[in-house]
């Protein structure tokens, strides 16, 4: 069991070392902060989705910047899309699970606003629908993907795809990431 254990830690070491490497993702990560920073200060909102384990990861981030992360200072406006359960069966029933975030978005969303999806495959279809809306209504797109980037990376965007096929070690990448754009957002906006 030791063996498993000290394994899975080193690739979870190397997929972070390997993002430490890539210069052009690094450059990505930065440019996403700045892109969340730019939309708060105009008044936005930052929209995050995910299913599953991703959706976890969408309410953590959410959580950091509209309650607090380092340290305390104003609620940014930041919102998880799948948080309303009932809003989510209703939809699903009454239009299809691939409809939940792009009918939100429709209601909740306005033109400058960034919407940041999260899918280890990136073929989540109610994130891709959700892209559709974005292009419809000048939603910026920020996509935390895995390898490949999937069908995410086709709607442009800021593609932070961690180069790695292993959802496990996709999403510990993911919220690191997360971590890290949290972080410069938060001093950025409150130094």
């Amino acid at each position: 069991m030791r063996e498993r254990i000290n394994e899975s830690i080193a690739q979870s070491i190397a997929i972070k070392q390997a993002i430490l490497n890539d210069d052009a993702l690094m450059q990505k990560v930065d440019d996403a902060a700045l892109r969340i920073e730019q939309c708060l200060r105009a008044g936005g909102k930052i929209h995050f989705c995910g299913n599953g384990g991703s959706a976890a990861d969408a309410q953590h981030l959410a959580a950091e910047l509209s309650g607090r992360f380092y340290f305390d200072r104003p609620p940014l406006n930041a919102e998880a899309l799948h948080c309303n359960t009932s809003y989510l069966t209703a939809v699903g029933n009454d239009y299809g699970y691939e409809h939940i975030f792009a009918r939100l978005l429709r209601g909740t969303a306005h033109a400058g606003d960034v919407l940041v999806g999260i899918s280890t495959s990136g073929n989540s279809k109610n994130i891709l629908e959700a892209y559709r809306v974005c292009q419809q209504m000048d939603i910026s797109i920020i996509s935390l993907t895995g390898s490949s980037g999937g069908k995410m990376k086709d709607f442009g965007g800021i593609l932070l795809n961690v180069p790695s096929n292993d959802t496990p070690r996709i999403q510990e990448s993911h919220i690191m990431l997360g971590h890290i754009i949290c972080e410069l957002v938060e001093t950025a906006l409150f130094k």
